[in-house]
Protein backbone atom coordinates (compact mmCIF):
# COMPACT_ATOMS: atom_id res chain seq x y z
CA UNK A 1 0.00 0.00 0.00
CA UNK A 2 1.18 3.77 -0.82
CA UNK A 3 1.58 6.13 1.99
CA UNK A 4 -1.04 7.96 0.19
CA UNK A 5 -3.48 4.93 0.46
CA UNK A 6 -2.29 4.46 3.89
CA UNK A 7 -3.33 8.06 5.25
CA UNK A 8 -6.52 7.10 2.85
CA UNK A 9 -7.14 4.19 5.34
CA UNK A 10 -6.18 6.30 8.11
CA UNK A 11 -8.73 8.78 7.42
CA UNK A 12 -11.51 6.47 7.34
CA UNK A 13 -10.78 4.82 10.66
CA UNK A 14 -10.84 8.43 12.04
CA UNK A 15 -14.53 9.13 10.04
CA UNK A 16 -16.29 5.75 11.13
CA UNK A 17 -14.78 6.85 15.10
CA UNK A 18 -16.53 10.27 15.37
CA UNK A 19 -19.86 8.35 13.95
CA UNK A 20 -19.41 5.92 16.59
CA UNK A 21 -18.53 8.77 18.85
CA UNK A 22 -21.19 10.77 18.12
CA UNK A 23 -23.41 7.97 18.38
CA UNK A 24 -23.00 7.21 21.24
CA UNK A 25 -23.25 10.54 22.80
CA UNK A 26 -26.97 9.48 22.48
CA UNK A 27 -26.99 5.85 22.99
CA UNK A 28 -25.83 4.51 26.29
CA UNK A 29 -24.03 1.48 25.96
CA UNK A 30 -25.02 -1.44 23.53
CA UNK A 31 -21.81 -1.02 21.75
CA UNK A 32 -22.35 -4.33 19.56
CA UNK A 33 -25.36 -2.83 18.36
CA UNK A 34 -24.21 0.63 17.54
CA UNK A 35 -20.91 -1.24 15.82
CA UNK A 36 -23.38 -4.11 13.96
CA UNK A 37 -25.55 -1.22 12.69
CA UNK A 38 -22.28 0.25 10.96
CA UNK A 39 -20.86 -2.52 10.14
CA UNK A 40 -24.91 -2.99 8.16
CA UNK A 41 -24.18 0.68 6.43
CA UNK A 42 -20.74 0.16 5.06
CA UNK A 43 -22.04 -3.80 3.58
CA UNK A 44 -24.97 -2.23 2.47
CA UNK A 45 -26.98 -4.58 4.09
CA UNK A 46 -30.46 -4.19 5.98
CA UNK A 47 -30.58 -5.00 9.46
CA UNK A 48 -33.42 -6.17 11.43
CA UNK A 49 -32.80 -5.53 15.37
CA UNK A 50 -34.91 -7.43 18.04
CA UNK A 51 -35.71 -6.78 21.82
CA UNK A 52 -37.87 -6.13 23.60
CA UNK A 53 -39.81 -2.48 24.38
CA UNK A 54 -37.68 0.58 25.68
CA UNK A 55 -34.17 -0.66 25.18
CA UNK A 56 -32.89 2.17 21.78
CA UNK A 57 -33.94 -0.06 19.21
CA UNK A 58 -35.79 2.86 17.20
CA UNK A 59 -33.85 5.83 18.86
CA UNK A 60 -30.37 4.30 17.60
CA UNK A 61 -31.57 3.84 13.93
CA UNK A 62 -33.07 7.53 14.04
CA UNK A 63 -29.37 8.39 15.39
CA UNK A 64 -27.57 6.73 13.30
CA UNK A 65 -29.99 8.23 10.06
CA UNK A 66 -29.07 11.74 11.33
CA UNK A 67 -25.50 11.04 12.22
CA UNK A 68 -24.66 9.69 8.73
CA UNK A 69 -27.01 12.27 6.81
CA UNK A 70 -29.57 11.92 4.20
CA UNK A 71 -33.36 11.22 4.02
CA UNK A 72 -35.07 9.71 6.63
CA UNK A 73 -38.68 8.13 6.88
CA UNK A 74 -40.66 6.14 9.51
CA UNK A 75 -43.42 3.71 9.00
CA UNK A 76 -45.07 2.92 11.78
CA UNK A 77 -46.27 -0.87 11.04
CA UNK A 78 -49.86 -1.54 12.09
CA UNK A 79 -52.26 -4.74 10.93
CA UNK A 80 -54.45 -2.26 8.95
CA UNK A 81 -51.39 -0.88 6.69
CA UNK A 82 -51.37 -1.32 2.75
CA UNK A 83 -48.84 -1.24 0.49
CA UNK A 84 -50.10 1.92 -1.01
CA UNK A 85 -49.67 3.60 2.35
CA UNK A 86 -45.25 2.42 2.04
CA UNK A 87 -44.95 2.81 -1.73
CA UNK A 88 -47.07 5.28 -2.84
CA UNK A 89 -49.98 5.87 -5.53
CA UNK A 90 -51.11 7.61 -8.10
CA UNK A 91 -53.45 10.84 -7.26
CA UNK A 92 -55.77 11.93 -9.80
CA UNK A 93 -55.46 15.76 -10.45
CA UNK A 94 -58.86 17.14 -11.86
CA UNK A 95 -57.82 20.70 -12.85
CA UNK A 96 -55.20 19.24 -15.15
CA UNK A 97 -57.25 15.89 -15.88
CA UNK A 98 -54.42 13.37 -15.22
CA UNK A 99 -52.51 11.47 -12.47
CA UNK A 100 -49.49 12.64 -10.60
CA UNK A 101 -47.32 9.97 -8.63
CA UNK A 102 -47.02 10.63 -4.86
CA UNK A 103 -44.19 8.70 -3.66
CA UNK A 104 -44.63 6.55 -0.03
CA UNK A 105 -42.20 6.44 2.67
CA UNK A 106 -40.04 4.02 1.84
CA UNK A 107 -38.67 6.28 -1.20
CA UNK A 108 -35.85 7.52 1.38
CA UNK A 109 -31.95 7.07 1.95
CA UNK A 110 -32.91 5.67 5.47
CA UNK A 111 -36.27 3.80 6.34
CA UNK A 112 -37.13 2.55 9.82
CA UNK A 113 -39.79 -0.37 9.89
CA UNK A 114 -40.97 -0.02 13.18
CA UNK A 115 -42.50 -3.25 14.49
CA UNK A 116 -42.25 -4.67 11.16
CA UNK A 117 -44.24 -8.05 12.03
CA UNK A 118 -47.42 -6.25 12.94
CA UNK A 119 -47.80 -5.81 9.39
CA UNK A 120 -49.93 -7.92 7.17
CA UNK A 121 -48.50 -10.69 4.20
CA UNK A 122 -49.31 -7.72 1.09
CA UNK A 123 -47.00 -4.99 3.11
CA UNK A 124 -44.41 -7.48 3.81
CA UNK A 125 -44.45 -8.55 -0.13
CA UNK A 126 -44.45 -5.07 -1.06
CA UNK A 127 -41.49 -4.11 1.13
CA UNK A 128 -39.91 -7.19 -0.06
CA UNK A 129 -39.50 -5.76 -3.56
CA UNK A 130 -37.85 -2.92 -2.55
CA UNK A 131 -35.63 -4.27 -0.15
CA UNK A 132 -34.52 -6.79 -3.04
CA UNK A 133 -35.09 -4.86 -5.91
CA UNK A 134 -34.19 -1.57 -4.85
CA UNK A 135 -37.18 0.47 -6.54
CA UNK A 136 -40.69 1.03 -6.65
CA UNK A 137 -43.41 0.44 -9.20
CA UNK A 138 -46.63 2.62 -9.25
CA UNK A 139 -49.12 2.39 -12.19
CA UNK A 140 -46.70 0.75 -14.57
CA UNK A 141 -43.87 3.58 -13.55
CA UNK A 142 -40.68 2.03 -12.22
CA UNK A 143 -38.89 4.83 -9.41
CA UNK A 144 -35.51 3.57 -8.16
CA UNK A 145 -34.72 4.15 -4.58
CA UNK A 146 -32.06 6.41 -3.61
CA UNK A 147 -28.55 5.67 -2.78
CA UNK A 148 -27.56 4.63 -0.42
CA UNK A 149 -30.29 2.54 0.46
CA UNK A 150 -30.89 1.21 3.90
CA UNK A 151 -34.18 -0.62 5.92
CA UNK A 152 -33.71 -0.77 9.72
CA UNK A 153 -36.73 -2.72 11.27
CA UNK A 154 -37.25 -3.45 14.72
CA UNK A 155 -39.66 -6.12 15.95
CA UNK A 156 -40.77 -7.35 19.33
CA UNK A 157 -39.65 -10.95 20.46
CA UNK A 158 -42.49 -11.09 23.73
CA UNK A 159 -46.10 -10.21 21.88
CA UNK A 160 -48.08 -12.77 20.15
CA UNK A 161 -50.66 -11.37 19.47
CA UNK A 162 -51.81 -9.11 16.16
CA UNK A 163 -48.18 -10.66 15.18
CA UNK A 164 -47.55 -11.56 11.75
CA UNK A 165 -44.23 -13.79 11.32
CA UNK A 166 -42.19 -12.41 9.07
CA UNK A 167 -41.83 -15.79 5.92
CA UNK A 168 -38.28 -16.64 5.55
CA UNK A 169 -37.80 -14.69 2.05
CA UNK A 170 -38.16 -11.55 3.82
CA UNK A 171 -35.98 -12.60 6.78
CA UNK A 172 -33.40 -13.37 4.03
CA UNK A 173 -33.23 -10.33 2.71
CA UNK A 174 -31.98 -8.66 6.04
CA UNK A 175 -27.82 -8.95 6.58
CA UNK A 176 -28.07 -8.64 10.15
CA UNK A 177 -30.39 -9.99 12.40
CA UNK A 178 -29.47 -8.26 15.57
CA UNK A 179 -30.63 -9.29 19.39
CA UNK A 180 -30.83 -6.06 21.96
CA UNK A 181 -30.96 -7.12 25.64
CA UNK A 182 -31.23 -5.04 28.65
CA UNK A 183 -28.39 -2.32 29.95
CA UNK A 184 -26.36 -3.38 32.77
CA UNK A 185 -27.14 -1.48 36.18
CA UNK A 186 -24.15 0.82 35.67
CA UNK A 187 -25.66 1.51 31.54
CA UNK A 188 -29.05 2.21 33.32
CA UNK A 189 -27.90 4.59 35.91
CA UNK A 190 -25.76 6.58 33.68
CA UNK A 191 -29.22 6.69 30.86
CA UNK A 192 -31.12 8.28 33.86
CA UNK A 193 -28.66 11.10 34.56
CA UNK A 194 -27.85 11.67 30.50
CA UNK A 195 -31.97 12.01 29.62
CA UNK A 196 -32.96 13.59 32.74
CA UNK A 197 -32.76 16.91 32.11
CA UNK A 198 -31.87 17.23 28.04
CA UNK A 199 -31.37 14.29 25.77
CA UNK A 200 -28.65 15.15 23.63
CA UNK A 201 -29.14 15.92 20.31
CA UNK A 202 -26.59 14.07 17.88
CA UNK A 203 -25.17 16.09 14.97
CA UNK A 204 -24.79 14.87 10.94
CA UNK A 205 -20.75 13.52 10.65
CA UNK A 206 -20.93 12.09 7.09
CA UNK A 207 -23.46 12.91 3.59
CA UNK A 208 -24.45 10.29 1.24
CA UNK A 209 -21.61 10.84 -0.99
CA UNK A 210 -19.37 10.54 1.91
CA UNK A 211 -21.32 7.13 3.18
CA UNK A 212 -20.66 5.61 -0.38
CA UNK A 213 -17.13 6.07 -0.68
CA UNK A 214 -16.74 4.32 2.81
CA UNK A 215 -18.91 1.32 1.37
CA UNK A 216 -16.56 0.96 -2.38
CA UNK A 217 -13.41 1.20 0.28
CA UNK A 218 -15.24 -1.86 2.55
CA UNK A 219 -16.01 -3.71 -0.70
CA UNK A 220 -12.22 -3.66 -1.89
CA UNK A 221 -11.27 -5.01 1.39
CA UNK A 222 -8.89 -8.45 1.05
CA UNK A 223 -10.37 -11.80 1.78
CA UNK A 224 -8.17 -14.74 1.52
CA UNK A 225 -9.15 -17.50 -0.07
CA UNK A 226 -8.55 -19.65 2.53
CA UNK A 227 -11.23 -17.44 4.63
CA UNK A 228 -13.82 -17.69 1.45
CA UNK A 229 -13.44 -21.33 1.60
CA UNK A 230 -14.35 -21.78 5.52
CA UNK A 231 -17.03 -19.55 4.97
CA UNK A 232 -18.40 -21.57 2.19
CA UNK A 233 -17.85 -25.06 4.20
CA UNK A 234 -20.10 -23.06 7.36
CA UNK A 235 -22.59 -22.31 5.19
CA UNK A 236 -23.30 -26.02 3.43
CA UNK A 237 -22.88 -27.58 7.17
CA UNK A 238 -25.82 -25.80 8.33
CA UNK A 239 -27.63 -27.54 5.18
CA UNK A 240 -26.40 -31.31 5.68
CA UNK A 241 -24.29 -31.36 9.44
CA UNK A 242 -24.89 -35.10 9.38
CA UNK A 243 -21.97 -35.00 6.96
CA UNK A 244 -19.75 -33.35 9.56
CA UNK A 245 -21.05 -36.13 12.44
CA UNK A 246 -23.76 -33.64 13.66
CA UNK A 247 -26.43 -36.30 13.69
CA UNK A 248 -28.59 -34.68 16.32
CA UNK A 249 -28.15 -30.99 14.54
CA UNK A 250 -29.36 -32.52 11.18
CA UNK A 251 -33.01 -32.96 13.60
CA UNK A 252 -33.05 -29.30 14.66
CA UNK A 253 -32.27 -28.22 11.24
CA UNK A 254 -35.09 -27.77 8.55
CA UNK A 255 -33.39 -25.98 5.75
CA UNK A 256 -30.47 -24.20 6.79
CA UNK A 257 -28.61 -21.53 4.90
CA UNK A 258 -28.91 -19.78 0.88
CA UNK A 259 -26.13 -18.26 -1.04
CA UNK A 260 -26.74 -14.91 0.09
CA UNK A 261 -25.55 -15.92 3.60
CA UNK A 262 -22.03 -16.55 2.31
CA UNK A 263 -22.33 -13.17 0.51
CA UNK A 264 -23.08 -11.16 3.67
CA UNK A 265 -20.83 -13.05 5.94
CA UNK A 266 -17.83 -11.97 3.39
CA UNK A 267 -19.13 -8.35 3.00
CA UNK A 268 -20.08 -7.72 6.98
CA UNK A 269 -16.18 -9.57 7.23
CA UNK A 270 -15.14 -6.87 5.25
CA UNK A 271 -16.96 -3.92 6.75
CA UNK A 272 -15.55 -4.56 10.50
CA UNK A 273 -11.99 -5.09 9.11
CA UNK A 274 -12.41 -1.24 7.64
CA UNK A 275 -13.92 -0.33 10.75
CA UNK A 276 -10.89 -2.03 12.61
CA UNK A 277 -8.08 -0.21 10.42
CA UNK A 278 -7.37 -3.11 8.23
CA UNK A 279 -7.39 -3.93 4.24
CA UNK A 280 -7.63 -7.49 4.94
CA UNK A 281 -9.95 -9.85 6.62
CA UNK A 282 -8.59 -12.07 9.97
CA UNK A 283 -10.71 -15.41 10.77
CA UNK A 284 -11.53 -13.14 13.89
CA UNK A 285 -13.63 -10.76 11.62
CA UNK A 286 -15.40 -13.42 10.25
CA UNK A 287 -16.38 -15.12 13.47
CA UNK A 288 -17.44 -12.38 15.10
CA UNK A 289 -20.39 -11.63 12.29
CA UNK A 290 -20.94 -15.35 11.29
CA UNK A 291 -24.19 -15.23 14.30
CA UNK A 292 -26.11 -12.13 13.65
CA UNK A 293 -26.08 -13.51 9.55
CA UNK A 294 -26.99 -17.07 9.86
CA UNK A 295 -29.46 -16.49 13.61
CA UNK A 296 -32.46 -15.17 11.20
CA UNK A 297 -32.19 -17.31 8.13
CA UNK A 298 -31.76 -21.00 9.52
CA UNK A 299 -35.59 -22.50 9.97
CA UNK A 300 -35.74 -25.17 12.97
CA UNK A 301 -37.11 -28.07 13.23
CA UNK A 302 -40.14 -28.51 15.28
CA UNK A 303 -37.67 -31.54 17.22
CA UNK A 304 -35.78 -28.22 17.90
CA UNK A 305 -38.68 -26.23 19.04
CA UNK A 306 -39.08 -29.58 21.85
CA UNK A 307 -35.94 -29.94 22.64
CA UNK A 308 -35.54 -25.80 23.34
CA UNK A 309 -32.97 -25.34 21.03
CA UNK A 310 -31.82 -21.83 19.67
CA UNK A 311 -30.69 -20.83 16.62
CA UNK A 312 -27.95 -19.99 18.22
CA UNK A 313 -27.17 -23.08 19.79
CA UNK A 314 -27.27 -24.39 16.20
CA UNK A 315 -24.42 -22.21 15.12
CA UNK A 316 -21.95 -22.57 17.97
CA UNK A 317 -22.25 -26.88 17.40
CA UNK A 318 -21.52 -25.97 13.51
CA UNK A 319 -18.51 -23.33 14.22
CA UNK A 320 -17.35 -25.74 16.45
CA UNK A 321 -17.83 -28.96 13.75
CA UNK A 322 -15.83 -26.77 10.80
CA UNK A 323 -12.30 -26.12 11.22
CA UNK A 324 -10.98 -22.57 10.70
CA UNK A 325 -8.04 -22.27 8.38
CA UNK A 326 -4.93 -20.72 10.17
CA UNK A 327 -4.41 -17.07 8.09
CA UNK A 328 -1.20 -15.04 8.32
CA UNK A 329 -2.87 -11.99 9.41
CA UNK A 330 -0.42 -9.79 7.26
CA UNK A 331 -0.90 -10.36 3.29
CA UNK A 332 2.73 -11.32 1.38
CA UNK A 333 3.88 -9.14 -1.37
CA UNK A 334 4.75 -10.89 -4.57
CA UNK A 335 8.33 -11.65 -5.57
CA UNK A 336 9.84 -8.33 -7.70
CA UNK A 337 11.33 -9.37 -10.61
CA UNK A 338 14.49 -7.84 -10.88
CA UNK A 339 16.12 -6.22 -14.47
CA UNK A 340 18.53 -8.70 -14.57
CA UNK A 341 15.83 -11.55 -14.50
CA UNK A 342 16.21 -12.75 -11.10
CA UNK A 343 13.70 -12.58 -8.44
CA UNK A 344 14.56 -10.14 -5.68
CA UNK A 345 13.64 -11.38 -2.32
CA UNK A 346 10.23 -10.79 -0.85
CA UNK A 347 10.31 -7.51 1.83
CA UNK A 348 8.08 -7.41 4.78
CA UNK A 349 4.83 -6.03 4.00
CA UNK A 350 3.44 -2.38 5.62
CA UNK A 351 0.69 -3.16 8.20
CA UNK A 352 -1.84 -2.54 5.64
CA UNK A 353 -1.49 -4.41 2.43
CA UNK A 354 -3.33 -4.22 -0.83
CA UNK A 355 -6.58 -6.30 -1.90
CA UNK A 356 -4.38 -8.16 -4.71
CA UNK A 357 -1.57 -8.96 -2.41
CA UNK A 358 -1.55 -12.86 -1.11
CA UNK A 359 -1.84 -14.26 2.42
CA UNK A 360 0.08 -17.50 3.61
CA UNK A 361 -2.24 -19.77 5.25
CA UNK A 362 -2.91 -23.32 6.25
CA UNK A 363 -6.09 -24.52 5.26
CA UNK A 364 -5.69 -27.22 8.04
CA UNK A 365 -5.34 -25.71 10.45
CA UNK A 366 -7.82 -25.95 13.45
CA UNK A 367 -9.75 -23.41 15.47
CA UNK A 368 -8.04 -23.52 18.99
CA UNK A 369 -4.64 -22.81 16.46
CA UNK A 370 -2.72 -20.35 17.60
CA UNK A 371 -2.33 -17.34 14.66
CA UNK A 372 1.22 -17.13 13.59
Amino acid sequence: MTSADGATGSTDVQILEKVIYEVKRVIVGQDRLVERILVGLLAKGHVLLEGVPGVAKTLAVETFATVVGGSFSRVQFTPDLVPTDLVGTRIYRQGREEFDTELGPVVANFVLADEINRAPAKVQSALLEVMAERHVTIGGKTVPMPEPFLVMATQNPIESEGVYQLPEAQRDRFLFKILVDYPSVEEEREIVYRMGVAAPEPKPILDPAELIRLQKAASAVFVHHALVDYVVRVIAATRTPADLGMTDVAGWIAYGASPRATLGIIAASRALALMRGRDYVVPQDVLEVIPDVLRHRLVLSYDALADDVSPDDVITRVLQSVGLPQVAAQPVAPPVQAQNGAVAPQVAPQSNGTPQQQAVADPTASVGGQQR
